[in-house]
């Protein structure tokens, strides 16, 4: 049985926030968009990939899964985005304590759809419970 989460825009362009199909959950990539569409924290990619993370977070969660769940991430920077403090940001949401959180790749990218937008995060959890 395949499971499907959306909480809005996603919806337009064809696609899901979430799917789970068994015990795996996908979460597509996930921006810090507001209401209207616009990138919410301009120029700050540590608040924007927090944003990316709790978004993250709420889509595992309505499929039965947690951050603890995540296996492997894919952080994408736009241009002017800060690794570092996206890095930080990975570390503080899914690096526990004692644990150094799931695989993970970080790309530059040429660019992020719509303006302002710096950072774009994908997730992959394995549910085992």
């Amino acid at each position: 049985m395949t499971e499907r989460f959306t909480d809005g825009g996603e919806v337009q362009a064809g696609y899901c926030r979430a799917v789970r199909r068994g015990n795996v959950v996908t979460v597509s990539g996930t921006t810090a968009t507001g209401p209207d569409g616009a990138a919410l924290h301009p120029g700050d990619t540590g608040a924007q990939a927090r944003e990316c993370l709790r978004r993250v977070e709420r889509a595992l969660a309505a499929l039965g899964a947690g951050l603890d769940d995540v296996v492997r991430t894919v952080v994408y920077l736009g241009p002017g985005a800060s690794w570092q403090q996206a890095a930080d940001a990975h570390r503080d949401v899914l690096g526990a304590a004692g644990n150094p959180g799931p695989a993970n790749t970080m790309l530059y990218v040429a660019g992020l759809i719509g303006d302002g937008f710096l950072v774009e995060i994908e997730a992959q959890a394995v549910v085992l419970a």
